[in-house]
C-alpha cells in the first residue's frame, strides 16, 4: 500500500456530521456494539469533557467515483457517534437557545437514513443502543454537548484507490492485525499514566512490555490471570478475548475515587511510592515492591505493568517454590513424564493444577506448600482419571463445582481451610495412558483398585 496516498488529518466530530455522502459497504461486518460499549464511549466523553480536546479514535474511508465515503475501518464507532448526535438533536429543545448562541450545527433528520442498513443484527443493535443513548444524553448539559461536537476528535484517513481500500480492510480484519486483548490493555494503561507519570516512566513501561515474549504474555493472561480471577469469583473462564479486558481495569493511578474500598489501595500505593522515592534509598539501595494479589482491584497505569512482570516471574519460579518435599518432587516428575502428559486434555488439567498452586502461593506463600501440591494434584487429576476425554469446558465446569477450590482459597484466612478440604478416593480410573498418575494416587490412598 502506498504511504503517499494516506494523509491522516484530525477532525472534530462536527466535521463527521457535516459529511453528506457516508455509506457502510456491504462487505463490512454487522454493527455489533452493545449497551456496554456505548456506555463506555459516553463515559469517556463525559469524563474528559474538561479537556481542550479528546481523541476518540480513527475512521478510514474509501472515496469512490461517486464521491461517496465508504467506511472501511471504524464502523462501530462511527455509527455510535451518529446515534449520539441524533439523540442530542432529539433533546436539543431544552438546550436550543444556548446551542444557537454557540452556532452548533446539529444533525439533520434525514442524514442517518442515507446509510441504509439492511442487516437485521445491525438494525436490532442500532435500535437497542439508541434507546440507551437517549437515556444517557438526557443528562447532557450545554458544555457536554459543545465538547462532543467541537473538542472530541477523530483521525480521518481517506483512500482513493479501491484496491488499497480492500487491502487495508483485509489487513485489518482478516490477517491478524486486529489488536490482541493485551494490546488493548497496554494502550489503556499507558493512557492512564499520561497525567501522573513522566515521559521517562512511560517509555520504560513501553520498552519493558515490548521486550516481553508475546506468547508468554498471552499465556499469562489467558491461562492464568484471567482464569484465576474469574474462577475465584465463581465465573466461567474459558477463552480470554477483547470482551474480557475490563477484568484488568480498575481504579485510577491517583486513586481519586471517593469510595471507602479504595482507601486500602491508596495507602498501599502511595506508601510504596513514597518509600521508593525517599532520599534514604540512595543510601541503603533498597526498594519495596507493591504487594500484588491476583484477585485484587487493579491499579491502572504503572502498577498494572508491574503486576504483569510480577506474575510472569511467579510462573517461571513456581515449580522451584513448590518442590519443597520429596513427595512434591515425585508429583512434578510424574506430571512431566507420564505417557499422555502432552495430550490437549491433559494440558488443560495441568493448567488447572498450576492455577490452584499459584493462587495458593499468592495468598499464603510457601506455608505448607508440600501439602498444597498434594491436595491440588489429587483434586485436579481426579478429573483426569474420571474422564476419557477432557475438554476446556471440563476444567471450567470442574473449577466452579464443589468443593469450590478457587472460591475456598479466596475466602480462606488460614492455609488449613484449604488443605483440610476432604477429597474422595476413586474406585477406578477410566482414563488411558495415565498409569503413572494412578500409581501415585494408590500410594497416597486415593485410588482403591
Amino acid at each position: 500500500m502506498s504511504a503517499t496516498r494516506i494523509q491522516p488529518q484530525i477532525i472534530p466530530t462536527q466535521a463527521l456530521f457535516n459529511k453528506e455522502n457516508l455509506c457502510v459497504p456491504e462487505y463490512q461486518r454487522p454493527y455489533k456494539w452493545t449497551a456496554k460499549n456505548v456506555n463506555q464511549l459516553i463515559d469517556d466523553i463525559t469524563h474528559h469533557r474538561k479537556k481542550a480536546a479528546y481523541r476518540l479514535g480513527t475512521i478510514v474511508f474509501y472515496q469512490d467515483e461517486q464521491q461517496r465515503l465508504n467506511v472501511v475501518d471504524g464502523q462501530q464507532r462511527t455509527v455510535t457517534l451518529l446515534l449520539i448526535a441524533m439523540a442530542i438533536q432529539t433533546n436539543e429543545g431544552r438546550l436550543k437557545e444556548e446551542l444557537n448562541k454557540a452556532k452548533v450545527k446539529t444533525l439533520r433528520s434525514t442524514w442517518f437514513a442515507n446509510l441504509q442498513f439492511k442487516n437485521l443484527i445491525s438494525l436490532n443493535n442500532i435500535r437497542d443502543n439508541y434507546r440507551e443513548i437517549e437515556r444517557r444524553v438526557a443528562d447532557f448539559d450545554v458544555d457536554t454537548v459543545l465538547f462532543f461536537y467541537e473538542r472530541c476528535e477523530l483521525v480521518e484517513v481517506i483512500l482513493h484507490d479501491v484496491s488499497e481500500a480492500f487491502q487495508f480492510f483485509d489487513s485489518q480484519n482478516a490477517r491478524g492485525k486486529d489488536l490482541e486483548p493485551h494490546d488493548l490493555l497496554k494502550a489503556f494503561h499507558l493512557r492512564e499514566m499520561a497525567e501522573v507519570s513522566t515521559e521517562q516512566e512511560r517509555m520504560r513501561a513501553v520498552s519493558d512490555w515490548e521486550g516481553l515474549d508475546t506468547d508468554e504474555l498471552k499465556n499469562v493472561f489467558a491461562s492464568f490471570l484471567y482464569r484465576i480471577r474469574n474462577w475465584s469469583k465463581g465465573y466461567s473462564a474459558r477463552n480470554f478475548s477483547k470482551d474480557d479486558v475490563d477484568l484488568f481495569k480498575g481504579v485510577s493511578p491517583r486513586i481519586k475515587e471517593p469510595f471507602p474500598f479504595t482507601d486500602l489501595y491508596r495507602i498501599g500505593h502511595f506508601y510504596v511510592e513514597g518509600y521508593n522515592q525517599d532520599h534514604d534509598r540512595h543510601i541503603d539501595r533498597k526498594a519495596m515492591k507493591y504487594p500484588f494479589q491476583i484477585d485484587q482491584v487493579i491499579i491502572n497505569g504503572k502498577r498494572f505493568f508491574e503486576m504483569v512482570d510480577h506474575y510472569m516471574a511467579v510462573l517461571k519460579n513456581i515449580k522451584d517454590i513448590a518442590e519443597s518435599s520429596e513427595q512434591a518432587k515425585a508429583i512434578y516428575r510424574t506430571l512431566e513424564s507420564y505417557e499422555a502428559h502432552k495430550r490437549t486434555g491433559d494440558k488443560y488439567v495441568r493448567n488447572l493444577f498450576d492455577c490452584c498452586l499459584i493462587y495458593y502461593w499468592d495468598k499464603f506463600g510457601a506455608e505448607e506448600m508440600d501439602r498444597a501440591v498434594e491436595k491440588f494434584f489429587i483434586w485436579a487429576y481426579s478429573l483426569r482419571l474420571n474422564m476419557q476425554n477432557v475438554q476446556l469446558a471440563s476444567i471450567d465446569n470442574y473449577a466452579l463445582e464443589a468443593p469450590y477450590m478457587f472460591k475456598t482459597i479466596k475466602e480462606a484466612l488460614q492455609p488449613s481451610e484449604v488443605l483440610n478440604i476432604k477429597l474422595p478416593a476413586l474406585d477406578a480410573a477410566v482414563s488411558t495412558k495415565t498409569e503413572d498418575i494412578e500409581k501415585l494416587f494408590k500410594q497416597m490412598n486415593y485410588l482403591n483398585d
